[in-house]
């Protein structure tokens, strides 16, 4: 069985539950900020963030010394309407968070796995830790682009490997995903002064407590769990 999970935060509507994970985001940067003079912030793709990076955007934190990345990205260009970049940028990098410095996962080279490699050796060279880290999660369970079956999944779960990012294949037979990806390890998120996972739903809660039982060598959120990932689990029912 897999470990004990936190208490799954409710909210009674979804403007308090984005002003909650906003803030908790917010207060681990402005402390990196304080502690080092400098924050990474790494967020999620997908429409659930959305109104969390609009609060954020408006934080009074010295956003010139943040860097911005995101826990994973489709093998897409910012010009393509799947580009988590894009979805961020318009998001989170406007008001006073565009001093904030992008440092993307997608690279335009020759294959995945090349791009992986050059996306690793940037996110490294910001200090090898991240100080806040917002995750979604799919309803089949998967966190960053940690999909079952997928043949990257064990790899990106290894808690004794070094952070990196790897590249993973588009799902075969109809699996998830559809297109190939870019995501950090699971030694990134364990780097982290706080990690959101905000969630929306009752089907999505179902899910969470569900995987939180299970083996942390295939299921994402029982990974997170036995990593000691400095997790809160932020939920509201109106999606």
């Amino acid at each position: 069985m897999g470990e004990i999970a936190p208490a799954i935060e409710t909210f009674a509507d979804n403007v308090a539950w984005a002003d909650a994970c906003a803030a908790r985001l917010t207060d681990a940067l402005a402390t990196a900020l304080t502690d080092t003079g400098k924050a990474v912030f790494a967020g999620s793709g997908g429409s659930t963030p959305a109104p969390i990076y609009r609060r954020m955007a408006q934080a009074d934190l010295d956003w010139s010394r943040v860097a911005v990345t995101l826990i994973d990205e489709r093998y897409v260009p910012e010009t393509s309407p799947e580009s988590n970049a894009a979805l961020l940028k318009q998001n989170l990098l406007s008001g006073p968070a565009a001093a904030a410095r992008f440092v993307p996962l997608f690279h335009p080279a020759v294959t995945v796995d090349r791009a992986a490699a050059l996306a690793a050796r940037a996110l490294m060279a910001e200090g090898g830790r991240l100080d806040a880290v917002l995750l979604g999660m799919g309803e089949d369970g998967h966190i960053c682009s940690m999909f079952p079956d997928s043949p990257t999944l064990k790899t990106l779960l290894a808690p004794t490997l070094k952070p990196t990012v790897l590249g993973v294949p588009h799902g075969r037979d109809g699996a998830a995903p559809s297109l190939e990806r870019l995501s950090i390890n699971l030694p990134w998120l364990m780097t982290a002064r706080r990690v959101v996972l905000a969630i929306t739903g009752t089907a999505k809660r179902t899910v969470f407590e569900r995987e939180a039982t299970g083996d942390p060598a295939t299921q994402p959120i029982a990974a997170l769990l036995a990593a000691k990932v400095p997790l809160d689990v932020l939920w509201t029912e109106k999606i």
